[in-house]
């Protein structure tokens, strides 16, 4: 199929419902006179930083919160390294709890501090800190929230007011030396740690975790799985034993379930938008905790199960829940090549949809990786944080399908060259990650993911 953008997003009612994400823009606005056009749709053109942090449209303002390296507030050590995923969770008073991941590998140079009753494996360098603002921004507090997990990438908050942090990694104790399991959910109280510790979610299923997505209504969780190698990720739902029992009630345990598309064994085989399964069928898993074969490669009988490249983001509105692959590659083990869909699934109706897919027979040529992060914007459009390479942006996109440049981040690192006096000849850029507005709205927050730097943006939103 080919046609515009703007065709694909008017023919699946993408506009009117205000969904409209595309999976990859960095090579289609970064750096452009494109961007500056549709800046202009939004805010208008970026303004240069004379501070070298952070572009953004006249009329905002940056605050930086936190940053990487530097002490934590609680006395505890220093700000971890590679900024991920985040929540802001409201507090009393009008104050906010920002719950921050960090995607810390056995090699990251800042690990979060091991604080006695909130680790979990001592040798796990990730985890979450909190910072606690007040209504104009300013750090009343930062602490680490869990420490001892392992690469702490996104999660979502739930409606209670926690964090689930997910960790996107299956290595096992004795692998990188670890001495536990990793792959697990963990909740986070922003708020008061304690009441959360660091106590692994385990029903929830042991793999490389994404992110999640919570009903409302029914407190079932949806999962996403970001498995890096063939047989790709599955799309999951868990059924808790205490749907709407609170903070701690997922630790009841539940039922882990994966989806299957009847005759669909790879979503990346799906290329028409709007092309709608109602009879979309949840599997049993055979062993949540991958005991001895990863979920993705157990035995879902005869039918098989269905899987996807790069399941990422996952969000609930408008009674669905939404979740994204963002690209697909044949020659990595896909059935067919994409840069970005998004996929919604209505639970009532038992109907999965299709409500976008770029490239490459579109008129958007989209290589390189994606954006990763994603939020509803309080205008009810969406927010991007990109993940490819140049400059990095944060990119809005509104309810009639316009896309425009929110941030760019300024050159993040230099070569040793550069440091010296000298010209680097391919600069560095860190990527955007954790997006997410305060409770009221007035303020978006954002990390950039190295050299860890955490923002507050305000300004004239609409």
């Amino acid at each position: 199929m080919s046609a515009t953008r703007r065709q694909i997003l008017a023919r699946t009612g993408a506009i009117a419902a205000g969904i409209t994400f595309s999976g990859a823009v960095s090579e289609l606005f970064s750096g452009t006179a494109a961007a500056q056009g549709l800046g202009r749709r939004g805010y208008g053109p970026l303004v240069t930083d004379p501070d070298g942090l952070l572009d953004l449209p006249r009329g905002f303002r940056y605050k930086v919160l936190s940053r990487e390296g530097d002490p934590l507030r609680s006395g505890e050590g220093r700000v971890p390294s590679n900024h991920d995923g985040m929540a802001a969770l409201p507090g009393r008073r009008g104050r906010v709890h920002l719950v921050r991941n960090h995607e810390n590998r056995a090699t990251a140079p800042i690990p979060v501090p091991a604080v006695p009753g909130l680790t979990y494996d001592p040798m796990g360098k990730g985890g979450c800190t909190a910072l606690e603002l007040d209504g104009r921004n300013n750090v009343l507090g930062e602490r680490v929230a869990i420490a001892g997990t392992a690469v702490n990438c996104a999660g979502g908050p739930t409606p209670w007011g926690t964090w689930l942090t997910c960790e996107e990694t299956e290595d096992r104790a004795g692998t990188n030396g670890y001495t536990k399991d990793h792959g697990f959910i963990f909740e986070v109280d922003g708020a008061d740690p304690r009441r959360t510790g660091a106590v692994p979610l385990t029903a929830m299923g042991r793999f490389q975790h994404e992110a999640i997505a919570i009903d409302p209504g029914t407190g079932i969780v949806y999962e996403t799985e970001d498995a890096f190698d063939r047989p790709f990720g599955l799309f999951y739902r868990f059924l808790p034993q205490k749907p709407h029992g609170g903070t701690g009630s997922l630790r009841a345990g539940g039922a882990l379930e994966a989806m299957r598309v009847p005759g669909v064994p790879d979503l990346s085989a799906v290329q028409e938008p709007g092309t709608s399964f109602d009879r979309v069928e949840w599997v049993p898993v055979p062993d949540p905790l991958a005991r001895e074969t990863p979920i993705r490669l157990q035995d879902f009988g005869p039918r098989g199960i269905t899987h996807a490249q790069k399941l990422e983001g996952c969000y609930w509105g408008e009674r669905a829940v939404y979740f994204v692959s963002s690209f697909a590659r044949s020659a990595e083990g896909s059935a067919a090549d994409h840069y970005g869909q998004v996929w919604k699934y209505e639970p009532k109706r038992r109907r999965l949809t299709l409500v976008i897919v770029f490239g490459p027979d579109t008129d958007i040529q989209l290589p390189g990786e994606s954006p990763d992060n994603i939020c509803l914007a309080p205008s009810g459009g969406l927010m991007v944080c990109e993940d490819g390479g140049g400059a990095q942006h944060v990119f809005g996109v509104t309810r009639r399908g316009e896309v425009y440049a929110l941030a760019r981040g300024a050159q993040a690192l230099t070569s040793a060259a550069a440091a010296a006096g000298g010209t680097p000849e391919e600069p560095e850029w860190g990527e955007f990650a954790g997006v997410t507005f305060s409770p009221d709205g007035a303020t978006m927050y954002v990390n950039c993911y190295t050299p860890g730097t955490t923002f507050a943006v305000t300004g004239p939103w609409e």
